[in-house]
């Protein structure tokens, strides 16, 4: 039995993946909100069919994690890096880096310069993995989402 991760653009046949593997991380520390369900009900229309991206890991091909490129309407950013979530029972297997990695190299062949994401503090391994992948700390921006106390970009001319 191989132990190959795979990342594939979305299709719908990944929509509940995308869904629950979101929804699990949000639910245990977070509570779903209006925007949750918005983006996680209607990944087509919210994300890819305005021009976003989502990559789905698969691993022995079951998804275990997912990853989103929403363009973004903030000044100075081209798109935002966020809805990434991997099964718990695969976290610690590198996934998450090879998703943030797959969707950096998506952004900039989409011609980004700039990539923004939002989180919570309390998401240590989350925030540990986004700096690896070149994340600093920005302050001042608001957010629609009411967990999300740190934001971060990525300057994408710079790596």
């Amino acid at each position: 039995m191989s132990n190959t991760v795979q990342i594939v653009p979305f299709s719908n046949a990944y929509s509940d993946a995308f869904r629950s593997l979101n929804e699990e991380w949000i639910r245990k520390y977070f509570k779903m909100e209006e925007m949750d369900r918005i983006s996680l009900n209607h990944p087509r229309e919210y994300i890819i069919d305005k021009g976003g991206y989502i990559g789905v890991a698969l691993l022995n091909g079951e998804a275990v994690g997912v990853c989103a490129l929403i363009p973004s309407d903030r000044d100075g950013f081209d798109f935002e890096l966020a809805k990434m979530g991997v099964s718990p029972h695969t976290q610690g297997k590198g996934i998450g880096k090879l998703l943030g990695q797959h969707i950096i190299a998506k952004a900039k062949s989409l011609g980004a310069k700039r990539l923004y994401l939002e989180s919570n503090r309390i998401l240590l391994p989350a925030l540990n993995l986004y700096r690896k992948l070149g994340f600093v700390e920005i302050v001042g921006a608001s957010s629609p989402y009411e967990r999300s106390d740190i934001q971060m970009e990525l300057d994408l001319s710079k790596s």
